[in-house]
């Protein structure tokens, strides 16, 4: 069943439905009305019948005729027996009286309108067929008699059918001007959807550019417009963003083969060595002290070349997996002062110095921070001739702390800065090589600086060279010394 047919056939329920709903209250409170009018005669006439009987004037057709005209009455003794009765004339002067029952109990039934003893009310058919209904008031009188008073509902009942007929012709009447009305308004309606059908098999085609005309964004269809407008934009950029995605897969994968043909052939190369050394020592070199020593000092080197190569790949695999770090108060100038105090130690070739004018706390892992600084420093040794000048300045900006490593040695190509973070890049391999280096130096730093909530880069240091930069979120604590004054530890500088 098509969307138009479903609303139609929901309008003209709910409009049935409320059609109903207003015909049954207007005939129930109309009837109810019609009710009140009789009761209230009923009533109104019960007094004057009740003094007239109790003075001894006889029941007859002439005192109903003046004290209750129109309605049949009845007087009943204490068990019920027939006292006297006098039935209703209706138009014509036909004779018509209710079917009463045999006993009625004052009182218990609905309670009479106004003060005085109680009255039950009731409703009741003719006696004889083809007769109206009767509405009767029942009430006690003196000596425990009881008086009947019954009105013949002819013309109430003919009231209410007219009500009816009524309320039959406009309910017809309503509904057929309410399918006609629904019709044109959900033709009307729905046209601007039919527009969305016929662009949505557009799009559906493969067309992602085609758009649904958008109408008056205050209604329903001018919302679904638009909001069908930016599903669209978002499919199109979810597009762009796989392909991106895809590329960048591709470039991952291609890493990934570079990485395991890299770790490989790092292994290898020491392993080989190893396997030689072994080989040299099952031909005899163990015989000869000489021969054995240097035997054992070349597994023992390369080795340790293995373990370092295992140690950094392990340690990216940590970072990599979000493993905590230690999170303990680091004052950042007397970690540097200790980096740079072990790289002159290393090797005095590469001058190195510290500025810092004052402390810069952080929260962190004291060990892999200076392992930040260490492989900074290595890296300038290993890519920079004998004579490089280094200089590891610590300071705070606003909420970060700053530590930049910068050499004027022959800088980076834009190449060389873009992929300098890439694990087991190297810009000269040879040199790399000569150096112990692994090619995961720099791919460490960014990951344990990252790991802290932080950034590093690389630029270009003014007048020739490499500088790189680490940002890290600093603590409050850590800047009420002086400015000027320099921390204990720390290397002056040159």
């Amino acid at each position: 069943m098509s969307l138009r047919a479903r609303l139609l056939i929901a309008v003209g329920a709910v409009a049935l439905v409320a059609l109903i709903a207003a015909d049954v209250a207007t005939y129930s409170s109309f009837r109810s009305f019609l009710f009140n009018q009789v009761d209230q005669s009923l009533e109104t006439a019960h007094p004057p019948l009740e003094q007239a009987l109790n003075s001894g004037q006889a029941l007859d057709v002439g005192t109903v005729a003046r004290l209750a005209p129109g309605m049949f009455v009845e007087v009943r003794g204490p068990g019920g027996e027939n006292l006297g009765a006098v039935p209703a004339f209706e138009r014509g002067g036909q004779q018509v009286a209710p079917s009463l029952p045999s006993h009625i109990n004052v009182g218990q039934a609905q309670t009479g309108p106004g003060p005085g003893e109680p009255a039950t009310y009731l409703t009741v058919g003719p006696a004889t067929g083809g007769g109206p209904q009767f509405r009767v008031r029942a009430s006690a009188l003196v000596g425990g008699n009881q008086l009947i008073l019954a009105a013949p509902l002819s013309d109430t009942s003919g009231s209410l059918h007219r009500l009816l007929l009524i309320e039959l012709a406009v309910t017809g009447g309503a509904l057929a001007a309410a399918a006609v009305l629904g019709w044109w308004v959900v033709r009307v309606g729905l046209r601007p959807l039919e527009q969305v059908e016929r662009t949505a098999d557009a799009i559906a085609e493969g067309d992602l550019t085609r758009r649904v005309p958008e109408a008056r964004p205050t209604t329903e269809v001018g919302r679904l417009s638009r909001a069908i407008n930016a599903m669209l934009e978002r499919i199109q950029d979810a597009f762009k963003q796989r392909d991106r995605t895809e590329a960048e897969l591709r470039r991952s994968e291609e890493r990934l083969r570079r990485f395991v043909a890299d770790a490989s052939h790092e292994l290898r190369t020491p392993l080989a060595a190893v396997s030689a050394y072994a080989e040299l020592f099952e031909r005899g070199a163990r015989a000869q002290p000489e021969d054995l020593a240097r035997v054992m000092a070349g597994v023992r080197s390369e080795t340790a070349r293995m373990g370092l190569l295992v140690e950094d790949l392990l340690l990216l695999a940590r970072l990599d997996e979000g493993r905590p770090l230690e999170r303990r108060p680091v004052e950042l100038v007397r970690v540097a002062a200790e980096a740079v105090d072990a790289a002159r130690t290393v090797d005095s070739s590469w001058p190195a110095q510290l500025v810092a004018s004052q402390p810069v706390e952080v929260t962190g892992d004291s060990a892999r921070l200076r392992q930040v600084i260490d492989n900074l420093l290595a890296n300038v040794r290993a890519h920079t001739p004998p004579g490089t000048r280094t200089a590891v300045r610590v300071a705070r900006e606003g909420p970060e702390a700053v530590v930049s490593v910068a050499d004027d040695g022959p800088g980076l190509s834009a190449d060389q800065a873009e992929k300098a973070f890439e694990r087991f890049y190297r810009a000269e391999v040879s040199r790399s090589r000569q150096y112990g280096g692994t090619g995961l130096g720099l791919s460490i730093v960014a990951a344990i600086v990252a790991a802290h909530g932080g950034t590093v880069g690389v630029s270009d240091t003014a007048g020739g060279g490499a500088t790189f930069t680490i940002r890290l979120p600093a603590d409050q604590a850590g800047t009420s010394p002086a400015e000027g004054k320099e921390p204990s530890g720390l290397s002056a500088p040159s």
